[in-house]
């Protein structure tokens, strides 16, 4: 009897250790979990941090898989690039959801993810390369983003001849609608039926049902202030923007006595430019540093004449933008840009403005040395015509008179006339004395 209840002991021991274990499973499957991160607007440096940042999250989380929800036009190619980088060092798996759009950059971003579901009626491709001016990219750039487009869908065993003609207006398909000259995008259907998507899901929901994660606790990651501020500044059509602000601040800021608003604005505009460069992780400390240097060099110039101050401070701030920027074209355009605005808004405000408006009063000198106020260029003498006096040198035909007991320089009409002769002022022009010689009968 001992030895039969003691066989039951170790059974039901048996069972609630494999009860245990069998919960543990089970628990360990429902704390599953799931990182959606958004790729929404523009793609730019700013959002390649903000990926970095969260994917970074994710795996302090230990998440089990990372759902990037897509709906983009594009934007930069190099942030694009940062980007799938990142996507591409991630030690979880990644599931790009494109809900509506992946369209330019965002193609390529998706592309290289693990696997791509679209939602109905989404559309991902036309990813051609151009530059800050809207014309296309040189050689050199095109022949690398076709490479980068090739390499991502060959890695992940999707036809690369798909990715090349969204990329490409020579490559021919034209059963989806990209003949020669024209760029590839696939709606939903046309990207399952290429092998370009896995599958189509209508929501978050959805995709993780067909991903069997549906007991999974989702996280979705939520930018910061500082990172949506970043992504704002560093946006392409942002940039110029906010240096055009700060050059027309600064140069108005010049013509009036004091510091106020445009100054203000100005060194705000710049401020904030520098802020958001250095939260989105493109500008440094040393980028700061070289642009206060250069104030502090112009600041100088004031202060000590030459030139050369003014000229190493100028450099140096250009130079601190294009090391914060980090894209030497797009930065050649903005400054170019804002220095076109500035020169025509100060040009307005002078010409135009100036005269109407009082907050411009300060700007404009209205003061003129005109002869109503008293101002005279010169002191005419007009008393001394039909004077007489003497010749006291030669006068040939300019020398010094006696006039009315007062030494004057005079000209003659054109002859000579020695020292001592009499003379007589025959003309008075402005502070030029004529005479001409007497001849006594």
């Amino acid at each position: 009897m001992r030895k039969q209840f003691f066989l039951f002991l170790i059974a039901f021991a048996f069972m609630i250790s494999f009860y245990q274990g069998y919960q543990s499973i089970v628990k360990a499957d429902s704390n599953q979990k799931v990182y959606v991160i958004p790729v929404e607007e523009t793609v730019e440096k700013g959002l390649s941090q903000y990926i970095k940042r969260t994917i970074s999250d994710a795996q302090d989380q230990k998440v089990d898989h990372i759902v990037l929800e897509i709906d983009t036009l594009g934007g930069a190619v190099d942030g694009a690039m940062e980007i799938s980088d990142t996507i591409r060092s991630s030690k979880i798996p990644i599931t790009a959801y494109i809900n509506r759009r992946a369209i330019s950059a965002g193609a390529y971003i998706a592309l290289n993810a693990n696997q791509i579901y679209m939602a109905p009626g989404s559309q991902m491709g036309s990813a051609a390369i151009i530059t800050g001016d809207g014309n296309a990219a040189d050689d050199k750039a095109q022949s690398l983003w076709l490479s980068e487009m090739k390499e991502s869908a060959e890695r992940n065993g999707r036809d690369p001849k798909y990715a090349l003609a969204m990329a490409d207006k020579d490559v021919d398909i034209p059963e989806y609608g990209a003949g020669k000259g024209d760029l590839l995008t696939l709606e939903t259907k046309q990207a399952v039926k290429v092998g370009y998507a896995e599958g189509t899901a209508t929501d978050i929901t959805d995709l993780l049902t067909q991903l069997n994660l549906q007991d999974a606790s989702v996280i979705k990651a939520e930018e910061s202030l500082a990172e949506k501020i970043a992504r704002f500044i560093t946006n392409p059509v942002v940039v110029p923007i906010l240096l055009s602000i700060g050059s027309l601040g600064l140069v108005v800021e010049l013509y009036s006595p004091g510091f106020g608003v445009p100054g203000f604005m100005g060194i705000s505009s710049l401020l904030l430019f520098f802020y958001g460069h250095l939260v989105a992780g493109l500008a440094g400390m040393e980028s700061i540093i070289l642009f206060i240097l250069g104030v502090i060099f112009v600041i100088a110039e004031l202060f000590v004449p030459g030139g050369i101050l003014g000229i190493i401070g100028f450099v140096s701030i250009i130079g601190s933008l294009y090391i914060a920027s980090g894209d030497f074209m797009h930065m050649t355009i903005s400054l170019l840009i804002s220095f076109a605005v500035a020169a025509t808004a100060s040009i307005l405000l002078v010409k135009v403005f100036g005269k109407r408006m009082n907050i411009f009063k300060k700007l404009i000198l209205r003061d003129s040395t005109n002869t109503k106020s008293g101002y005279v260029s010169h002191v005419s003498r007009h008393e001394l015509l039909g004077g007489e006096g003497v010749a006291l040198t030669t006068l040939r035909p300019s020398g010094t008179a006696n006039i009315n007991d007062e030494r004057l320089d005079v000209v003659t009409e054109g002859g000579y006339i020695t020292k001592g002769q009499k003379v007589k002022v025959v003309k008075v022009e402005g502070s030029r004395i004529v005479v001409r010689e007497v001849i006594e009968n």
